[in-house]
């Protein structure tokens, strides 16, 4: 018979937790005075053939530390589990929505396996007990905006939640055919505000003389495919447009695109022949020594982590340590630049439907945190910034730093090749995200987009960064990506192109049923790899795959015709030419105008003691120590990190980069070592610039500013000035606005000309637009 159980483990009475002082913190700040403490518990529903026994065996063995914790069992009966509570108590239950990602449950039902338990179902969640006399609509808050993030969570107050397990129906295999051939210039652009699909008018309308000459509709399969290919996120349109730019002289050129005008041609002109791979890969690569490359990306998951700041700064983490994955290297560290508004905001001052700065900047931090440290990288360096301005656009950068064999990184898929996913499985999480990321937030953005942030997996992630490199290593592949933004559309789409492919959206691993054609094809479900396997190949690599644990799935083939056919059984549910799908979308011509702010007198010096003013500066949110969160992040791990975040006598000043010896290195550089001599020992240093106070003045000088700064960082830990590599990594406003547009030009023309002084080639970067949110009061905040 199939029981449910639900755990509760809470730390014992007498023994401190930090973490809930911070919750009653949290409370106080947002003026919920009534709460006076907050006792946090961890909560777990398991399902299965168990006893009282075995499911007190199982919490005991893989939950709960006897030393410090408690840990209570209750069978979940027809009438549930009641609470004992007294006045001046309250209980809040927090648990996932039905289909969000719960990596801890996963790996509880497989551990509980392990122990021989039949363990069916798991979920897990949060507890709290709050003393203190709270109305209902006062604990409904404090559930709702200190507790639990609605958008992928649910609440129960004063009872315990009941489990949320839910049978998911079977997928009633529905596609759309979306009519548009006979559709008129408003019919298009409503439907694509409707669908979300983030095209203008132009990009409608070539799809729709694409299909009027195909002679039929589009199904949602290919219109969805088409949106997210074509969105801001993954073809990069305006740093590709013509601009016609009007400078501070009053003058107007034509930006023949800001990418090639300005970032690609300064790496061109500079011309440095370590640079082995720029602007054409997931990572830019460049040699280390002669047996070594470096691979780095650096990449921002600001829209989802205003939405959700763990799942949105844990799954950039994740996110980019896969492209680094994805050009066949280890991944040896990580870093990240986080950017938010004032941690002691009064609530009165935040805008509508905004997390608090201060949740905001918790849950980032714990993302990073909890992403890096369990897959054994160290984050080793990065920055915090605060100004208002970031209230309700925080930016999340996450960078990765990995090492590979000189030259192992394999890139071109051939016809038969077999297209192989590997990794997590796929479910609703993540859809649209790659055209939500191009569209500007406004206060019902947590509403309609909840399915557009995800939640990472980091442990699946590790199983499957062993596959890959031992796969690299014996050549089992001719082609590797991740599945970033649109899913398998957008890995599948980029590696078939221009040769084309066939695919079987029904043998697509699922984590529950239900999903149709569309979401299968376009989830952005996390830790999955997309691979192009010669067929004689496939036995060893699903042998590597089974060591470690990970699901291996065909899902067709590479062609050769050229287009790209999708479908779901012995259906067609979406095909189109690979030369349409990534060459169709029409070139834009966008205005620009950047003016000098109006000049003005800087304010007469205030004079105050100098020590005063000393301990003023030092208290400064952009000044002062980042121990607390630096310390939070494992930089130790794998051994190489020879230079550290935290430097001096005592280990606890800040330094202005890091340096790391990768351990491939270090072994390789012993004397005797494959019976050759001892070799020179080579640093990696990785630093960071960053200046958004000049913006105000002038984009160009806050260009030049942030590349000075990196390069005088790499310099300081010891760095060779004549090999440095840069990434930019733009985070703006609307780029339809001519204003937002003319900055950001401005600003290009600073990366181009500080790069070009320096000697450092770009050879990877980002572009993260429409960073700007819509109030209430109908005013924009970029």
């Amino acid at each position: 018979m199939t029981r449910t159980f639900r755990l509760v483990v809470h730390r014992l009475p007498n023994e401190p937790d930090a973490s809930g002082d911070a919750l009653a913190a949290a409370a106080g700040q947002l003026g919920l005075t009534g709460v006076a403490a907050i006792r946090p518990g961890r909560l777990f529903y398991v399902a299965g053939e168990l006893s009282p026994a075995e499911a007190r065996r199982m919490a005991g063995e893989l939950l709960v530390d006897p030393v410090t914790e408690t840990l209570k069992i209750d069978e979940v009966g027809a009438n549930g589990v009641e609470p004992a509570l007294s006045a001046g108590q309250a209980l809040v239950d927090v648990t996932f929505h039905p289909g969000v990602t719960d990596p801890a449950a996963e790996n509880l039902v497989r551990s509980a396996r392990l122990l021989g338990l039949d363990v069916q179902r798991a979920a897990t969640g949060r507890t709290f007990q709050i003393a203190g006399v709270l109305p209902q609509g006062e604990l409904r808050r404090l559930a709702e905006t200190v507790l639990s993030n609605p958008v992928i969570q649910q609440a129960t107050l004063n009872r315990p939640a009941p489990p949320p397990f839910v049978d998911y129906p079977e997928t009633d295999g529905l596609v759309e055919v979306i009519s548009l051939t006979e559709a008129g210039p408003e019919e298009l652009t409503a439907l694509s505000a409707a669908r979300r699909l983030s095209l203008d008018l132009a990009e409608m309308e070539a799809i729709q003389a694409y299909y009027r000459v195909e002679g039929r509709e589009p199904t949602d399969v290919e219109l969805e495919m088409l949106a997210q290919t074509w969105s801001e996120h993954c073809v990069h349109k305006t740093f590709k447009a013509l601009i016609d730019y009007t400078g501070p002289d009053g003058e107007t050129i034509t930006v023949d695109g800001i990418l090639n005008a300005y970032i690609r041609a300064a790496t061109e002109q500079i011309g440095k022949p370590w640079v082995k791979s720029a602007f054409v890969d997931n990572a830019g690569i460049i040699a280390f020594n002669d047996g070594f490359d470096l691979a780095f990306k650096v990449e921002t998951h600001n829209h989802p982590s205003a939405l959700e700041p763990f799942g949105g700064a844990n799954t950039g983490v994740g996110g980019v340590i896969r492209d680094v994955l994805g050009v066949s290297a280890r991944p040896i560290a990580t870093t990240d630049v986080l950017c938010f508004g004032p941690q002691d905001m009064k609530p009165a001052d935040l805008p509508a439907g905004v997390l608090h700065p201060a949740r905001v900047q918790a849950g980032v931090i714990a993302g990073v945190e909890d992403y890096g440290n369990k897959m054994g990288i160290p984050t080793v360096n990065g920055a915090l910034v605060y100004d208002p301005g970031y209230t309700a656009n925080p930016l999340v950068f996450c960078g990765c730093l990995g090492i590979l064999p000189a030259d192992s990184h394999r890139t071109g898929a051939r016809p038969g090749d077999r297209i192989v996913a590997l990794g997590g499985r796929t479910g609703r999480d993540g859809l649209r995200g790659a055209t939500f990321s191009s569209m500007e937030m406004d206060i019902s953005t947590s509403e309609i987009a909840g399915t557009a942030v995800q939640i990472g997996h980091p442990i699946m992630e590790k199983q499957v960064q062993e596959v890959i490199l031992q796969a690299r290593d014996e050549a089992l592949y001719s082609a590797i990506t991740d599945c970033g933004a649109g899913g398998f559309s957008s890995a599948v789409g980029e590696m078939s192109d221009p040769i084309g492919a066939r695919v079987q959206l029904a043998d697509i691993r699922v984590k529950y049923p239900g999903l149709r054609p569309w979401e299968l094809w376009l989830s952005e479900a996390q830790e999955r790899m997309v691979l192009a396997v010669p067929p004689e190949k496939l036995d060893r690599l699903q042998a590597l795959c089974a060591v470690q644990d990970v699901e291996l799935t065909v899902l067709g083939e590479f062609t050769g015709d050229g287009r790209l056919e999708i479908y779901d059984g012995g259906r067609l549910v979406g095909q189109v030419s690979e030369a349409f799908l990534h060459d169709g979308i029409p070139r834009r011509r966008l205005q620009a105008v950047w003016q000098p702010a109006a000049a003005n007198r800087p304010p007469t010096p205030y004079r105050q003691d100098p020590a005063a003013a000393l301990l003023a500066l030092l208290a400064h949110p952009n000044i002062r120590s980042r121990e607390d969160t630096i310390r939070l992040y494992d930089h130790e791990v794998q051994g190489g990190t020879a230079v550290k975040p935290l430097v001096g006598r005592s280990h606890h000043g800040p330094g202005d980069g890091a340096v790391l010896v990768p351990l491939d290195t270090q072994f390789a550089a012993l004397p005797g070592t494959n019976g050759a001599p001892a070799g020179p020992m080579r640093g990696a240093a990785l630093a960071n610039g960053i200046c958004p106070q000049f913006a105000a003045v002038d984009p160009y000088h806050m260009a030049w500013s942030a590349v000075d700064e990196a390069v005088r960082n790499a310099v300081a830990v010891g760095a060779d000035p004549d090999q440095i590599a840069i990434l930019d990594n733009f985070c703006w406003g609307n780029p339809a606005l001519p204003d937002r547009l003319g900055a950001l030009v401005r600003c290009a023309q600073g990366c181009h000309d500080a790069a070009v002084a320096y000697g450092t080639p770009f050879v990877s970067g980002k572009d993260s637009l429409n960073n700007e949110y819509t109030g209430a009061d109908g005013e924009k905040h970029a």
